[in-house]
């Protein structure tokens, strides 16, 4: 244990802590850029010590961690509050935060307000929206504001009433193309970076190749400078079968449910507490 303390506090020593312009020069070295979800302080933590660049308080959370159906029932409060959660984890990586639906779409000024917050109240270093060329202007603002802006194209989890479910997009060349021509303005606005999810994995690589800020995917194929993946799908929290773009590598849902009835059957037969754990 103390050997692998050391070699933690080594490693730690020996990192810097990652930044925004940090992410623009792994993509110019050909470096992989690693981005995955977090929603509490130990999860945070746990991130950080694994060597994660980036960590993403998504409004995904309101699936994964509160009971909700979709992500547009969460609110900016509720952001706020994992925001600052995760932030008290990192040391070294990124902390990158979402924008929940219905604080940007209005115009420049909610969308700078609620940033702001994010960035005040809950400590993020980047801000996340959903949406295309229609935004480049909310882009632009944020920019001017010393707000760092990451886009969202392809699948967008906040318009799921409006595509019918969380369904795959550029699948046909007209589609493709608007998409790109999204992913461009935003950088044109001053993004300086993008998430593509759900696309074919040829266009994610037209478009990360366009592109001179770097691209994170998510279902998106290997062409893109980095990778997203969700804390609970990664682990294999959640019950049933996993999303395609999803890959477990470990079950700690069925460790933890294991674990539980276990404790509850001791409890039950009256095996423990026993005398080592009682005072």
């Amino acid at each position: 244990m103390a050997a692998d303390e050391a070699a933690l506090r080594a490693q730690g020593s020996a990192r810097e802590r990652v930044t925004v312009p940090m992410l623009r020069e792994k993509k110019a070295r050909g470096e992989r850029i690693v981005t995955v979800t977090a929603y509490d302080y130990p999860s945070a933590k746990l991130a950080d010590r694994a060597g994660v660049d980036v960590v993403l308080v998504g409004d995904t959370v309101g699936m994964m961690a509160l009971g909700y159906d979709t992500t547009v029932p969460v609110t900016l409060d509720e952001m706020v509050h994992h925001v600052r959660s995760v932030r008290r984890g990192l040391k070294w990586a990124l902390l990158l935060a979402d924008l929940p639906f219905g604080t940007y779409e209005a115009g420049e000024g909610d969308a700078v307000r609620n940033a702001v917050r994010l960035m005040k109240e809950g400590g993020a270093q980047a801000v996340k929206l959903e949406g295309g060329a229609w935004l480049a202007e909310t882009v632009r603002a944020m920019s001017r504001a010393g707000i760092p802006t990451i886009g969202h194209v392809g699948l967008m989890p906040q318009s799921v009433h409006m595509t019918g479910g969380h369904k795959a997009q550029g699948r046909d060349s007209a589609a493709a193309e608007l998409i790109l021509e999204d992913a461009v303005a935003l950088e044109e606005a001053g993004a300086v970076g993008i998430v593509l999810e759900a696309i074919p994995a040829a266009l994610a690589e037209r478009i990360t190749a366009r592109l001179a800020i770097p691209t994170i995917g998510i279902g998106a194929g290997s062409g893109c400078d980095g990778q997203v993946q969700v804390w609970h799908d990664l682990l294999g929290i959640p019950p049933g079968k996993a999303f395609r773009h999803v890959k477990r590598y470990a079950s700690i849902g069925d460790a933890i449910e294991a674990a539980l009835k276990a404790y509850a059957d001791e409890v039950r037969s009256g095996e423990f507490p026993t005398k080592e754990n009682s005072l």
